[in-house]
């Protein structure tokens, strides 16, 4: 289990290629860090109506080779499958102990609900978009973050170095994990212990709105933007804002930092019938029933709203170096450019979320998968659209 590499001049000790680590982690969030309930309402739970189709049977054609759709779930280390056609589950699986009613870490799919309520507050005009961040959070004048503008963050269009040192993606997802949970720091550590403070050593190292680098500071200075805005809490706003008017079945929950402030770019966890539900209100507009609970041009514009200077086509995280780039970004979404106008929210370990208005489909999927250059990616995007089709 003990992966150990040695990143900058600390030792980290890296669970990503044993699943069971994995899965502790997604699954015991609130065991790791204090952490801070979504509501979901007064309501009670809208139902989701049950349609079953056998998917078990259905070849998946990956690559030039065939595949079911268990051999994906090994691959994928899935805990929870869950597909949604025109409103109805067609598929629901739960593997390794998670259950309908458990919470599982979303990881950074996380930043996309973030993006969701930072656009509907923009279109609303209570969020300026061109603004610089350190109008609305003083403190972080002087800061790559603070220095961009809102519209910045929403596209990763800054270029930062933490504390003067080079950017290294595999080396700041680390740190970031040690300034959230105590039990996750190194022997020795002796950096940031809270959101505010890993911010604040953060240096511009480019022009913002030149580039993209998919960095999880942008989204915690866009959640503080947010905060200072509304006067929320992050759990606070998404609550009222989408959670509680989504029919949802159970409250999620924010892990917090050491001063109580939400992991917005990563620390959420919700059961995957929620997260489905909120895949389905952005299928249909932004409405569930005759309650439009984000902005019909919000939800339909996820896909086609990439602004100009932006660049139009990203490589995914994961990707090696020399892949094409194929996907767009827009407002903390992924956009597959598929001919269905689908739109993706992604996590590390196989989070994702895939809302796909042309197929009428919205698939949810929780894993523990490995992440290593020796284990290939499972192909979730590819299983999910010929599903679709299939659908």
């Amino acid at each position: 289990m003990n992966d150990t590499t040695r990143l900058g001049d600390l030792r980290w000790t890296r669970g990503y290629t044993d699943p069971a680590w994995i899965r502790r982690f997604t699954s015991a969030g609130r065991e790791l860090a204090p952490s801070r309930r979504v509501w979901r309402g007064p309501e009670p739970a809208r139902e989701l109506p049950e349609r079953p189709a056998d998917l078990h049977a259905l070849d998946i054609e990956l690559g030039g080779t065939t595949t079911r759709l268990e051999d994906l779930f090994a691959a994928a280390e899935t805990d929870a499958f869950l597909v949604l056609h025109r409103g109805a589950v067609v598929h629901e699986t739960y593997r390794h102990g998670t259950e309908a009613h458990t919470p599982h870490f979303n990881a950074s799919a996380a930043k996309s609900y973030l993006g969701l309520m930072a656009a509907t507050l923009a279109h609303q005009g209570l969020l300026d978009r061109s603004a610089p961040v350190h109008g609305y959070v003083p403190e972080l004048a002087g800061t790559a973050f603070g220095d961009a503008t809102v519209q910045d963050l929403l596209h990763m269009g800054t270029e930062v170095g933490y504390a003067g040192r080079p950017f290294d993606k595999a080396m700041e997802a680390q740190r970031y994990h040690a300034v959230i949970a105590p039990q996750l720091r190194p022997s020795g550590y002796n950096g940031p212990t809270t959101i505010r403070e890993h911010l604040l050593t953060a240096r511009a190292t480019g022009r913002p709105g030149t580039g993209f680098r998919y960095e999880n500071g942008n989204v915690e200075a866009l959640a503080e933007v947010l905060r200072r805005v509304t006067g929320l809490t992050t759990a606070a706003l998404l609550g009222e804002m989408i959670w509680s008017k989504i029919g949802a079945e159970e409250d999620a929950y924010y892990i917090l930092d050491g001063e109580g402030v939400e992991a917005a770019c990563g620390g959420f966890s919700a059961t995957a019938r929620d997260v489905a539900r909120l895949g389905e209100m952005l299928r249909c507009g932004g409405a569930v029933g005759d309650r439009q609970v984000v902005p019909e041009e919000v939800a339909t514009t996820i896909t086609s709203g990439v602004p100009d200077g932006y660049p139009r086509r990203v490589r995914f995280p994961a990707a090696p170096p020399d892949s094409p780039a194929t996907l767009s970004y827009h407002d903390l979404w992924w956009i597959p450019n598929d001919p269905y106008g689908s739109y993706l929210a992604s996590g590390i370990h196989g989070q994702r979320l895939l809302v796909s208005p042309g197929l009428d489909m919205v698939a949810v999927h929780f894993g523990s998968q490995v992440v290593s250059p020796a284990v290939p990616a499972a192909p979730l995007l590819q299983a999910f659209l010929r599903i679709g089709t299939h659908l």
